[in-house]
């Protein structure tokens, strides 16, 4: 597929940070967007100070700010999307699942949620046994939003590894893993971002009836109807 044409380009939306100037994770966050534009992406970055300003989300209220506004429209506009969080006590930051939380207003959208767009996730903890807990506990959040999380997720320990700035880490390797996610999310929005949903759904309908034809023919007779789990 060309790229040439920017507004053919894929979008991906990056959620990330504390309330910390140049944390560790919206700098992790930032070398997975740029992953993302070696890839062929566009990138636009929510961090922490942004995040910041985002008052909490209160569903029975519905009014929104000028921020929520702009975080919602980017993410409705986004072909794939990059959280990255710190692990808080075992779990997502707070600051990090308010954003996340202000989804909620994407529930009636063609495309709901995170549907139809893969997710980067990257975690940062002062330790091993976090940034594996907490990487876990975020795939199942974007699996809520009905997103899909990339094959690879990041898991950085802060305690071995160090963001001296924005473009230098002390660890190669962990600078390759988050340019691997941000490489698979452009990569799978390169396939099917700027389609919408329909882009997907005919053919994984088709391949759903083929399987569904497939299982009727070889099952018994009686059998009025087929049910598919999904």
């Amino acid at each position: 597929m060309s790229i040439s044409d920017s507004q053919r380009r894929p979008l991906v939306v990056g959620i990330g940070g504390t309330t910390r100037a140049a944390s560790s994770t919206e700098r992790a966050l930032a070398f997975a967007l740029r992953g993302a534009e070696d890839a062929g992406a566009r990138t636009q970055l929510f961090g922490g100070t942004f995040l910041h300003t985002l008052p909490h989300y209160a569903p029975e209220d519905p009014a929104r700010t000028d921020a929520q506004l702009e975080l919602i429209e980017a993410v409705r506009a986004a072909d794939a999307v990059i959280i990255a969080t710190p692990g808080y006590h075992g779990g997502v930051s707070g600051l990090v699942k308010n954003a996340l939380d202000t989804l909620e207003e994407l529930r009636a959208d063609n495309r709901p949620y995170l549907d139809g767009r893969a997710v980067g996730c990257i975690v940062t903890a002062y330790g091993w046994q976090a940034a594996g807990s907490v990487l876990t506990s975020l795939r199942s959040i974007v699996h809520a939003l009905r997103g899909w999380p990339t094959p690879f997720g990041a898991g950085i320990n802060t305690l071995e590894t160090r963001f001296e700035s924005a473009q230098q880490c002390s660890d190669a390797k962990v600078a390759e893993q988050l340019a691997t996610v941000g490489r698979q999310a452009a990569q799978f929005a390169l396939a099917f971002g700027g389609q919408g949903h329909e882009h997907y759904a005919a053919p994984l309908a088709s391949a759903l009836n083929s399987v569904g034809g497939a299982q009727a023919a070889n099952a018994p007779r009686t059998e009025k109807r087929l049910s598919l789990a999904v």
